[in-house]
């Protein structure tokens, strides 16, 4: 079987293809368009979809639009609620018309394609089966929490023998993701982008606005949950973007961060309870949340909790074409992180060549960046098939020495970042648990938290968060050889067993995806080399 998954509904419009049972191609359209986030997430853009990403997807399997079997589109227009509370005032009947639309859309974007094979899988199913079918495991309890799907913002279930059953879900307005959008936006970030900068700025504030929010944000004891919107110019001042912080919105970042975490581990309570299973899966916006999935796996009633690197919308395409794989018949192998494009050395070296640059190609590569990087010099790290989803796993990397604090003020300016924003440790697993303590450990994907003990914490200052955090990637060299061989070497040089990991791009652009990208990141930032492939590129003295 060949089913391509799409996600084109609301942003991160992304493609998958499954073929014969195994995850073959996943990517986002940003890294193909150069458009963070592929478009804007508006109702009138639901028409946009993710060409470029399911053309390569195809081009990457040797496949013809016209040789698929199925397509699933992560939306079901069927089932919108026009007059519910929490969609799009005014504009929900144009995203519902273009979403209904998609098979002729897709049919034009992708000729040879028989529309009649295009399929609409439910938004939070095709999340639920990103992760629970992705998972490394088997049976599992399931969590889906997001901003909105057609009519609700969550699903809580278990997959038994490849198949869903849902036992709760919550329908709009009440959603925990729409609440830390409206705190997005009210901090002056951008609203379903920037969740992430709540996040780290929560780490600075007092929970002292969380009373008070329990009355409007608080588990039901069905399973589901209210969360109506808040008024929160009660709290803090609404932000202009670029305007200074305030010590209040710090607070309130803090408690809304917190009340989303309690009433996450209630959920989770009643979900064991109805269960009985020791592993749950997590997908959909909330599980990108590592401060929260830290505290859920610490507090909560589950042993393990697996959380799909693409958690977000980007992930239902990877999900909607695994749903349809296990529905008909030929279910999927899990697959890992690393599903985006990939580039031969010939491929790599006559872009190099095309932009007339110096180059080498030493012969220990691992060595050369490790010495760099002890040197302290920033790395720019380009190496095998890029990462699927919005965390650089040490595909597109930018790399620097921990053990100076300065670099995390050094890599905010290369990126064009706000100064309270952390940057993360890359740790050989079998070395984590000197460093870092709270937290599961393998933690391949930067999905949690951990706590730095105390005796690393001045040893590895441009990892450590205000709050004595750090966002944690750990590196088997079963899985990633080179990157951590890179890691053996540099730990040889310094003593420490650790380099800040953060993503290759400038404040603004998608992460990099291909060579020219690279180069252009390179060319444009004060990165001191650039290893890409087998080859490394230092800038001119």
């Amino acid at each position: 079987m060949r089913i391509l998954g799409i996600n084109a509904v609301f942003h991160d419009p992304a493609a998958a293809l499954v073929v014969d049972g195994r995850v073959v191609a996943a990517a986002e359209e940003e890294r193909f368009s150069r458009r963070k986030h592929g478009k804007r997430p508006v109702p009138f853009a639901t028409w946009e979809l993710p060409e470029q990403a399911a053309r390569w997807c195809l081009a990457e399997a040797g496949l013809e639009p016209a040789d698929l079997d199925a397509v699933g589109y992560s939306y079901d227009p069927d089932l919108v609620d026009h007059g519910l509370d929490g969609v799009d005032p005014g504009w929900e009947v144009l995203r519902t018309t273009y979403a209904r639309r998609a098979p002729n859309f897709l049919k034009t974007a992708l000729p040879g394609l028989d529309p009649a094979k295009v399929r609409f899988v439910r938004h939070h199913v095709a999340h639920a089966a990103s992760s629970g079918l992705a998972a490394p495991f088997g049976d599992a309890a399931v969590l889906v929490a997001d901003g909105r799907g057609e009519a609700t913002s969550y699903l809580a279930g278990e997959y038994r023998d490849g198949k869903l059953v849902e036992l709760a879900a919550q329908r709009l307005p009440h959603s925990l993701g729409l609440r830390y959008e409206d705190l997005t936006e009210h901090l002056g970030f951008a609203r379903s982008s920037d969740e992430y900068k709540v996040m780290a700025l929560a780490s600075y504030g007092k929970p002292r606005f969380r009373d008070e929010l329990c009355e409007a944000i608080a588990a039901s004891p069905d399973g589901g949950f209210r969360a109506a919107p808040v008024d929160l110019t009660r709290f803090a001042p609404r932000r202009e973007p670029g305007a200074d912080f305030r010590p209040e919105h710090a607070d309130l970042a803090a408690s809304v961060q917190q009340r989303l975490e309690e009433v996450l581990l209630d959920l989770l309570r009643w979900l064991h309870t109805q269960t009985g299973q020791s592993r749950l899966t997590m997908a959909g916006g909330i599980a990108l949340n590592c401060v929260a999935n830290t505290r859920l796996l610490a507090e909560g009633p589950f042993d393990e909790i697996w959380v799909q690197p693409a958690a977000g919308d980007a992930g239902t395409a990877l999900g909607a074409a695994l749903h349809l794989a296990a529905e008909l018949g030929e279910p999927a192998a899990p697959p890992g992180a690393d599903l985006g494009r990939g580039f031969t050395d010939a491929e790599i070296q006559q872009a190099l060549d095309t932009a007339r640059l110096r180059y080498d190609r030493p012969d220990d590569l691992a060595a050369t960046v490790a010495q760099a990087l002890a040197d302290d010099e920033l790395v720019a790290w380009f190496e095998g098939r890029a990462e699927f989803g919005p965390r650089a796993l040490g595909h597109r990397s930018l790399l620097a020495h921990p053990g100076h604090r300065r670099n995390l003020e050094r890599l905010n300016d290369v990126k064009g970042r706000e100064q309270f924003r952390p940057v993360a440790p890359m740790v050989l697993a079998d070395r984590a648990r000197e460093l870092f303590e709270r937290g599961p450990v393998p933690s391949p994907h930067m999905l949690f938290v951990h706590d730095v003990r105390p005796e690393w914490r001045d040893r590895i200052p441009a990892v450590t968060h205000v709050d004595g955090t750090a966002r944690i990637q750990t590196v088997d060299p079963a899985d990633e050889s080179l990157v951590a061989r890179m890691l053996e070497e540099f730990a040889a040089r310094t003593g420490i067993p650790v380099v800040v990991n953060t993503s290759l791009n400038t404040a603004g652009r998608p992460m990099v995806d291909s060579p020219r990208d690279a180069l252009e990141c390179f060319g444009s930032s004060p990165i001191d080399l650039l290893a890409i492939g087998p080859f490394v590129v230092r800038r001119p003295a």
